[in-house]
């Protein structure tokens, strides 16, 4: 039986807090929340399943969405037509970056943002992520290109920062030649 999450949507004060690091072991309701979440984000990727459950496409979720002040983010990566990875990170950090700038060409969406954002956000494309998986056994993740995006996008929700708010006002795109656009 598939029940769609509630997610918040940007007008939500709480979205804009910083969230506690989770202490081991996990609640029964936050295992429960992940693997509703690895689902919906899982069926939203798959347009049979988007259009029967009228979802809204999306790789990843952070808890604070979900009107949980916990550092937990879970990214659902579609490596290749119809196979997923799925990253549960718990207080997760980003402990290394490179150099290079990258921002999706298309502009960053967000399952709490309901509307069009003009502008791109520029990203490391590559990161480093440690912390903890669901049995609080410490995991490192190396993410590059929409991987590395992912991983920023949704730590950056449990510092309370949404995506638009890292565009440039005065300058909100960039062309090939200040920034590599995937």
């Amino acid at each position: 039986m598939f029940k769609k999450l509630n997610i918040l949507d940007e007008k939500e004060k709480s979205l804009r807090k910083k969230s506690i690091d989770v202490v081991f072991p996990l609640t029964k309701e936050d295992k429960k929340l992940i693997k509703q979440a690895i689902q919906e984000l899982t069926y939203s990727q798959i347009e049979e399943y988007e259009k029967k459950y009228n979802l809204r496409p999306g790789m990843g979720l952070a808890f604070p969405q979900l009107g949980l002040n916990k550092r937990i983010i879970i990214i659902v990566h579609e490596y290749e037509e119809g196979k997923f990875d799925n990253y549960v990170v718990i207080n997760p950090k980003i402990i290394s970056n490179s150099e290079e700038m990258i921002a999706a060409e298309a502009g960053e969406g967000c399952l709490s943002v309901n509307r069009d954002v003009e502008g791109h956000v520029a990203r490391y494309a590559r990161v480093t992520v440690e912390g903890f998986d669901e049995n609080g056994n410490k995991i490192r993740i190396r993410a590059r290109e929409d991987l590395s995006i992912a991983f920023q996008h949704e730590i950056d929700h449990l510092n309370g920062i949404l995506f638009f708010d890292r565009i440039n006002k005065n300058k909100p795109f960039f062309n090939e030649n200040e920034i590599r656009l995937i």
